[in-house]
Protein backbone atom coordinates (compact mmCIF):
# COMPACT_ATOMS: atom_id res chain seq x y z
CA UNK A 1 0.00 0.00 0.00
CA UNK A 2 2.88 2.39 0.75
CA UNK A 3 4.20 2.00 -2.80
CA UNK A 4 0.79 2.88 -4.25
CA UNK A 5 0.58 6.05 -2.15
CA UNK A 6 4.12 6.98 -3.19
CA UNK A 7 3.19 6.38 -6.83
CA UNK A 8 0.08 8.53 -6.52
CA UNK A 9 2.12 11.31 -4.89
CA UNK A 10 4.76 11.12 -7.63
CA UNK A 11 2.09 11.30 -10.35
CA UNK A 12 0.44 14.29 -8.70
CA UNK A 13 3.75 16.12 -8.39
CA UNK A 14 4.75 15.30 -11.96
CA UNK A 15 1.45 16.57 -13.38
CA UNK A 16 1.65 19.72 -11.26
CA UNK A 17 5.22 20.35 -12.46
CA UNK A 18 4.16 19.78 -16.07
CA UNK A 19 1.28 22.25 -15.69
CA UNK A 20 3.57 24.83 -14.08
CA UNK A 21 6.24 24.51 -16.78
CA UNK A 22 3.78 24.68 -19.65
CA UNK A 23 1.48 27.45 -18.40
CA UNK A 24 3.19 30.27 -20.32
CA UNK A 25 4.16 28.31 -23.43
CA UNK A 26 2.15 28.73 -26.65
CA UNK A 27 -0.12 25.79 -27.45
CA UNK A 28 1.02 24.87 -30.94
CA UNK A 29 -0.18 21.83 -32.87
CA UNK A 30 2.95 19.96 -31.70
CA UNK A 31 2.26 20.77 -28.05
CA UNK A 32 -1.40 19.82 -28.31
CA UNK A 33 -0.57 16.51 -30.03
CA UNK A 34 2.21 15.74 -27.56
CA UNK A 35 0.04 16.53 -24.54
CA UNK A 36 -2.83 14.49 -26.01
CA UNK A 37 -0.49 11.49 -26.11
CA UNK A 38 1.61 12.07 -22.97
CA UNK A 39 -1.01 13.00 -20.38
CA UNK A 40 -3.40 10.03 -20.81
CA UNK A 41 -0.44 7.67 -21.28
CA UNK A 42 1.16 8.95 -18.07
CA UNK A 43 -2.09 8.52 -16.15
CA UNK A 44 -2.51 4.97 -17.50
CA UNK A 45 1.13 4.29 -16.60
CA UNK A 46 0.41 5.38 -13.03
CA UNK A 47 -2.77 3.28 -12.85
CA UNK A 48 -0.87 0.24 -14.14
CA UNK A 49 1.85 0.79 -11.55
CA UNK A 50 -0.71 1.04 -8.76
CA UNK A 51 -2.55 -2.08 -9.99
CA UNK A 52 0.75 -3.95 -9.98
CA UNK A 53 1.10 -3.14 -6.28
CA UNK A 54 3.61 -5.29 -4.40
CA UNK A 55 4.28 -7.39 -7.51
CA UNK A 56 6.37 -4.47 -8.86
CA UNK A 57 10.07 -5.23 -9.19
CA UNK A 58 12.95 -3.72 -11.12
CA UNK A 59 14.38 -7.19 -11.73
CA UNK A 60 12.34 -9.98 -13.29
CA UNK A 61 10.70 -11.76 -10.34
CA UNK A 62 7.52 -13.78 -10.04
CA UNK A 63 5.85 -13.10 -6.72
CA UNK A 64 2.27 -12.95 -8.02
CA UNK A 65 0.46 -12.94 -11.35
CA UNK A 66 -1.51 -9.70 -11.77
CA UNK A 67 -4.36 -10.18 -14.26
CA UNK A 68 -6.89 -7.53 -13.23
CA UNK A 69 -7.51 -3.99 -14.44
CA UNK A 70 -5.27 -2.86 -17.28
CA UNK A 71 -3.34 -6.13 -16.91
CA UNK A 72 -6.43 -8.03 -18.07
CA UNK A 73 -5.81 -6.60 -21.58
CA UNK A 74 -2.08 -5.74 -21.74
CA UNK A 75 0.67 -7.85 -20.14
CA UNK A 76 3.17 -4.98 -19.99
CA UNK A 77 1.22 -1.73 -19.64
CA UNK A 78 4.06 0.00 -17.81
CA UNK A 79 6.29 -0.46 -20.86
CA UNK A 80 3.56 0.51 -23.33
CA UNK A 81 2.34 3.61 -21.49
CA UNK A 82 5.82 4.62 -20.34
CA UNK A 83 6.98 4.62 -23.96
CA UNK A 84 3.94 6.60 -25.09
CA UNK A 85 4.52 9.11 -22.30
CA UNK A 86 8.10 9.65 -23.42
CA UNK A 87 7.04 9.92 -27.08
CA UNK A 88 4.30 12.40 -26.21
CA UNK A 89 6.68 14.53 -24.19
CA UNK A 90 9.22 14.56 -27.03
CA UNK A 91 6.51 15.72 -29.43
CA UNK A 92 5.23 18.27 -26.90
CA UNK A 93 8.76 19.64 -26.54
CA UNK A 94 9.02 20.10 -30.33
CA UNK A 95 11.83 17.53 -30.49
CA UNK A 96 10.39 14.78 -32.71
CA UNK A 97 13.90 13.80 -33.80
CA UNK A 98 14.35 12.46 -30.25
CA UNK A 99 11.86 9.76 -31.19
CA UNK A 100 14.91 8.04 -32.66
CA UNK A 101 15.53 6.97 -29.06
CA UNK A 102 12.81 4.40 -29.70
CA UNK A 103 15.16 2.69 -32.14
CA UNK A 104 17.12 1.79 -29.00
CA UNK A 105 14.34 1.73 -26.39
CA UNK A 106 11.87 -0.55 -28.16
CA UNK A 107 14.16 -3.57 -28.63
CA UNK A 108 15.40 -3.20 -25.04
CA UNK A 109 11.84 -3.20 -23.69
CA UNK A 110 10.87 -6.18 -25.84
CA UNK A 111 13.93 -8.09 -24.62
CA UNK A 112 13.15 -7.20 -21.01
CA UNK A 113 9.53 -8.31 -21.38
CA UNK A 114 10.66 -11.65 -22.83
CA UNK A 115 12.89 -12.25 -19.80
CA UNK A 116 9.96 -11.45 -17.52
CA UNK A 117 7.75 -13.83 -19.51
CA UNK A 118 10.25 -16.66 -18.99
CA UNK A 119 10.33 -16.06 -15.24
CA UNK A 120 6.53 -15.86 -15.02
CA UNK A 121 6.02 -18.96 -17.14
CA UNK A 122 8.47 -20.94 -14.99
CA UNK A 123 6.63 -19.90 -11.83
CA UNK A 124 2.99 -20.00 -12.97
CA UNK A 125 3.12 -22.48 -15.85
CA UNK A 126 -0.13 -23.06 -17.73
CA UNK A 127 -1.91 -20.28 -15.83
CA UNK A 128 0.54 -17.75 -17.33
CA UNK A 129 0.37 -19.34 -20.80
CA UNK A 130 -3.43 -18.98 -20.75
CA UNK A 131 -3.16 -15.38 -19.52
CA UNK A 132 -0.68 -14.67 -22.31
CA UNK A 133 -3.13 -16.00 -24.92
CA UNK A 134 -5.80 -13.55 -23.76
CA UNK A 135 -3.65 -10.40 -23.65
CA UNK A 136 -1.53 -8.19 -25.89
CA UNK A 137 2.21 -7.52 -25.42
Amino acid sequence: MKLNIATLAAVTLALAAFAWISQDLPWTAWRIAGAAIAIPAFLLFAVARMQLGNAFSVQAKATMLVTRGIYSRIRNPIYVFGGLTIAGFMIWAHRPWLLLIFVILLPLQINRSRKEEQVLEEKFGEEYVEYKRKTWF
